[in-house]
């Protein structure tokens, strides 16, 4: 079983240094560490770090918001954890560590509440689109054409004039005369 630390700021004027001190201090054999904004989905050391996870390892972090910006990216980066067969600790908030009951019982509490969230929103934005629409609200892109311009190019291409030559003489794609 190994212990990785993952550290993270956001700034090149902070520093990691207190960061690795507390992941060593907490059983930390590797850290990876990295300069990069918590809401970066790509963030190489953390990826590494995931790699890195074999079954019964712990991945260890001294606060959480240096793993994860919102409870939908902490949701995503331990079902990571846990499809290694890792587990996850971190020191500031003891309630987040997967290698206790206590810790999965929360983390999945955390897990419920964020579906039932994601839900709600799903709801609440599928009532107000059909308010909207009852409203008489279009969705979608503007049409690039006017109606007069949608005639005039069909009355065009069936007098035999290419796509190409329509999209110019409109100022859009061959593709959106295509498409007529």
């Amino acid at each position: 079983m190994a212990i990785y630390g993952y550290a993270r700021v956001s700034t090149d004027g902070q520093t990691l240094d207190t960061q690795r001190a507390k992941l060593k201090e907490g059983g930390a054999h590797k850290i990876f560490a990295e300069k990069e904004s918590g809401a970066k989905r790509d963030r190489k050391a953390l990826h590494d770090a995931l790699k890195a996870l074999k079954a019964g390892d712990v991945l260890l972090v001294t606060r959480l918001d240096r793993l994860a910006r919102s409870t939908l990216d902490l949701l995503n980066t331990l079902d990571a954890i846990s499809k290694a067969g890792a587990g996850f600790r971190s020191l500031a908030d003891t309630w987040a560590d997967t290698t206790t009951p206590h810790g999965k019982l929360m983390i999945t509490i955390l897990g419920g509440l964020a579906e039932f969230e994601r839900s709600l929103i799903l709801a609440r934005t599928g009532e107000g689109r059909t308010r909207a629409m009852a409203r008489g609200v279009k969705f979608g892109r503007k049409p690039k054409l006017s109606p007069f311009q949608i005639v005039e190019a069909k009355r065009r291409r069936d007098a035999g004039e290419s796509h190409t030559e329509i999209a110019r003489l409109l100022g859009v794609s061959h593709q959106t005369i295509g498409r007529l």
